[in-house]
């Protein structure tokens, strides 16, 4: 299998507390938050990425440059921002299988990918969208879902509780050649897609993005409890 990760962001919230890498490599514990993402890609039987990267692109690539121990690494780079929809789009020519992951680089979701790739297998669909169930919630969109299928993407409100996009997404390409060109958001652009075989796969796992600095802060803590020297093997650690 394999999965594209959105590498490209500015991390404009996150700017002030981490500004000199871009938001995948924000150190957490010393190592950056990409590694993190990678190991648990290796994990789930991912064995092919493709680095979607722009800001400060150069430190990503350095850093991984072909290859994260089992993981090939292939880099789709912005010349130009084209947000998360360009990204996506442009970084689908250089994948090789039918169906793909796309993974957000300032999320982190413990999802079963193989059960996820199993469900969208099952159904047929077009996308598939890992959800979370949260409660209090106003930085995240709420998803209407019926039967499985994601028929509505409602606005960021304040929400008492609901499922959420987590991030990860299994798409099949051949059916998401119209994405359009240039820079665009993904996210807005599903809002606009009521006709396509979208799913919702739920998991009720860890889940937290770095977006903000209070979870950038709680993340470390969470990832401090558990045992990671081996994301660190042969790697130079940030500072």
């Amino acid at each position: 299998m394999e999965a594209i990760i959105l590498a490209g962001g500015f991390g404009t919230r996150l700017s002030h507390v981490v500004s000199d890498v871009p938001k995948p490599m924000a150190p957490i514990n010393g190592i950056p938050f990409l590694n993190y993402i990678l190991e648990y890609l290796l994990e789930n039987g991912i064995t092919r990425v493709i680095l979607a990267v722009g800001y400060k692109k150069e430190i990503i690539k350095e850093y991984y440059r072909d290859k994260y121990k089992n993981i090939e690494i292939i880099y789709s780079e912005e010349n130009t921002p084209l947000g998360t929809g360009g990204a996506i789009k442009q970084a689908l020519g250089y994948t090789k299988e039918e169906s793909v992951f796309i993974i957000n680089g300032d999320t982190y979701f413990n999802v079963d990918l193989k059960e996820m790739y199993r469900f969208h297998k099952i159904n047929n669909s077009n996308l598939t969208l890992a959800v979370k169930y949260m409660e209090n919630f106003d930085r995240y969109g709420a998803l209407k879902i019926e039967e499985d299928r994601i028929i509505e993407f409602m606005e960021k409100q304040k929400t008492e509780k609901g499922e959420i996009n987590g991030g990860i997404y299994l798409i099949d390409k051949e059916k998401f050649i119209f994405l359009k060109e240039g820079n665009f958001s993904f996210e807005e652009h599903l809002s606009n897609l009521k006709e396509e075989k979208i799913y919702a796969f739920k998991s009720d796992r860890y889940f937290i993005d770095i977006g903000i600095p209070e979870d950038y802060y709680r993340v470390q803590k969470m990832f401090l409890r558990k045992n990671y020297k081996n994301l660190v093997e042969k790697k130079k650690i940030l500072k």
